[in-house]
């Protein structure tokens, strides 16, 4: 037999805080406090990071569409962040060769995003100076030819 929901007691308890009857002031606070951390983290990269590709450019050099430069974004063979006064995408130019997306980095930021980074705090990590890393970096050690000590690295810096 079923029991009957007829006779329950409503619920007269109200939680403390309900995200959903949040007001607005407290989401826009929110956001403008995410935007103002993206940006000094976009800030952070551009000193790290010597040179980008628009996808337009990033497309030139492989000699591929556009499409196509969106999709290996899309499936993380690539990471482009918006940056500049019209938020368009772009790529640190280490990661495009005239061959396609180096093939060592999708493994790479599959490590660091599955440990918990976001795209921006992943690409710090990858251009941040560390004299522990063969060429100061360890994108500079990766492109010198030791992705697996890279890769060793970011799984004890993401577990």
């Amino acid at each position: 037999m079923l029991p009957d929901v007829t006779k329950r007691k409503p619920h007269s308890v109200v939680p403390a805080h309900d995200p959903m009857t949040s007001t607005v002031s407290e989401a826009g606070s929110r956001r403008q406090a995410r935007a103002a951390h993206e940006a000094e983290q976009i800030s952070m990269l551009e000193g790290l990071v010597s040179g980008w590709l628009a996808v337009p450019e990033a497309a030139e050099r492989q000699g591929i569409a556009l499409s196509a430069v969106r999709r290996q974004i899309q499936d993380r063979e690539l990471i482009a962040v918006r940056r500049g006064p019209n938020r368009a995408w772009y790529i640190p130019e280490p990661f495009v060769t005239e061959e396609g997306p180096r093939p060592e980095m999708k493994g790479t930021f599959s490590v660091l995003a599955d440990g918990g980074m976001t795209d921006l705090e992943l690409l710090i990590w990858l251009f941040s100076a560390d004299e522990s890393f063969t060429g100061g970096s360890a994108m500079a050690s990766i492109l010198a030819g030791h992705k697996t000590e890279v890769r060793r690295r970011a799984m004890e810096e993401a577990f």
